[in-house]
């Protein structure tokens, strides 16, 4: 967030880096897209062209893709809340558990999005991942669906999120990616499950691919579509300000 905001001073000549945070607040309430969402994106993606009107003059925009699958309101399908929700619902049906979580990649580190069925300690433990020592963390290394059968004895996890995962009530955990078509990571949803697991059968396998497929696609769309409309208007809204 900080260095989202002093690139903000510094480009748009602001008086302080509260300024910054001002306009970062504002245009996030407006598009409505998560502010460590939109702070990351102003660091990560290159600079408007100098007094440009336009940050993405040359930009196509699309409408959402079709999640099938996935169960969403009428009209929810560009709302991120919404597919989150409905990913969510619909990896733990397949898996039949009542307990997940689902993580988008911010950076170089997962941010939990979302859970259900998983307490505090969990929660605010696995806040953000940036390590190795998870599941979740070797599913985005690997690229593919990773299965730990039981927590308790799996060689994955260092001793600290191995007890924040078994205070949680999980024995057992399924983590699925969600990549693009190029095959990217964006994020992850993973089943918790209160007793170990075998596996899954080839079904499930794939219909968990197939959905990490599709909001994969999704992710990627919101990304060209939403966020850097934000982008868009947070560049607008800087450059009407009075010097």
């Amino acid at each position: 967030m900080a260095a989202a905001q002093e690139l903000l001073v510094k480009r748009y000549r602001l008086s302080e880096s509260r300024e910054g945070f001002e306009l970062l607040r504002s245009v996030s309430q407006q598009c409505n897209v998560k502010l460590h969402t939109l702070a990351d994106a102003v660091v990560r993606v290159p600079a408007p062209d100098r007094d440009a009107r336009l940050w993405f003059p040359a930009r196509r925009r699309h409408d959402p893709p079709r999640l099938p699958g996935l169960m969403l309101e009428p009209g929810s399908r560009g709302s991120q809340g919404a597919v989150l929700k409905a990913v969510l619902h619909r990896v733990l049906s397949i898996a039949q558990t009542p307990m997940g979580n689902v993580q988008l990649l911010n950076g170089d580190r997962l941010h939990l999005a979302r859970h259900t069925g998983l307490n505090s300690y969990f929660t605010e433990f696995f806040a953000f991942v940036d390590g190795s020592t998870t599941a979740c963390a070797e599913a985005a290394a690997q690229r593919r669906q990773v299965t730990v059968g039981d927590v308790a004895s799996a060689e994955v996890f260092d001793e600290a999120s191995r007890y924040a995962i078994l205070q949680a009530g999980s024995r057992a955990v399924h983590s699925v990616p969600l990549t693009h078509a190029g095959g990217a990571v964006l994020g992850m949803v993973s089943s918790h499950h209160e007793h170990p697991v075998a596996g899954f059968t080839g079904a499930q396998l794939a219909a968990f691919q197939r959905t990490g497929a599709d909001v994969g696609r999704w992710l990627s769309w919101h990304w060209n579509t939403v966020v850097l409309d934000a982008l868009e208007r947070l560049h607008a809204t800087a450059t009407r300000r009075p010097d």
